[in-house]
């Protein structure tokens, strides 16, 4: 495997929702931007910002 194949990230994100019903946060438990019927871990674009911040900071 080449270092190109080992990188790359190949649909890492859930889909974006059409339209309602929406998936609600984990963390704050407003409407996210994803389907409801996506199974995982789902989080708002606030709480994704804030935890994209968290892991960039932590060395």
């Amino acid at each position: 495997m080449s270092d190109e194949e080992y990188c790359t990230i190949i649909d890492a994100a859930p889909p974006r929702a059409d339209g309602p019903p929406y998936a609600e946060c984990v963390s704050c438990r407003k409407p996210t931007e994803y389907p409801e019927s996506y199974k995982g871990i789902t989080l708002c674009p606030v709480c994704e910002w804030q935890e994209a911040q968290r892991t960039a900071c932590s060395g």
